[in-house]
């Protein structure tokens, strides 16, 4: 079952949904979903001599990035046909019987501006800085800058608490993420 702005701005009060720093309810909460904010670091992928990513060989495709941390509201340039993982401004903890989903803003979307790739599913349990896999489908560069409401959240509640969730389990490659981190396909 999809949360109402009523059920979100109560779970988040009750502190079962936390997310720091704590967001502007008036600015951030729909009818129901969250917006958050862009967070200042970026994985930038770098020109390679690599012919192919072979999935079976981390060595292929660890170290293709470099990161980026934008200062003082300058923005981050980003240009047609980039793909750059972001982050999140924002820290989130999930209880166990909350699943999220992140989806792009339709007012960016409409820039040429992907959110996320894939990965749209956040698990009960959650913790950390969403990773933002981004990318600039339009013709012209975009000028982003940090703290911009870059995404939202939807959040759903499950009929019972997962015996699973993400902090426990044995391969969460990405618990407690702080910063855009490279793929950790190695690790499955």
């Amino acid at each position: 079952m999809v949360l109402s702005n009523q059920d979100i701005q109560k779970l988040i009060e009750e502190n079962k949904i936390q997310i720091n720093p704590a967001p502007n309810l008036e600015e951030q909460l729909g009818s129901a979903s969250l917006d958050l904010r862009l967070g200042d670091e970026f994985a930038v992928f770098e020109h390679t001599k690599k012919a192919v990513i072979d999935t079976r060989n981390p060595e292929s495709f660890n170290g293709m990035t470099r990161t980026i941390k934008i200062e003082n509201d300058e923005p981050f340039v980003f240009h047609p046909g980039e793909f750059v993982l972001g982050v999140t401004m924002e820290e989130i903890f999930l209880p166990d019987d909350v699943a999220a989903r992140i989806d792009g803003r339709s007012s960016l979307g409409r820039l040429g501006i992907v959110i996320h790739s894939t990965a749209g599913h956040i698990d009960p349990g959650f913790r950390g800085k969403i990773v933002l896999e981004m990318e600039n489908i339009g013709m012209i560069p975009v000028l982003l800058y940090p703290k911009i409401r870059i995404c939202q959240l939807v959040f759903e509640s499950l009929m019972t608490p997962t015996t699973m969730p993400y902090y426990k389990k044995k391969n969460a490659k990405y618990v407690d993420a702080k910063h855009p981190q490279e793929s950790k396909l190695e690790k499955e």
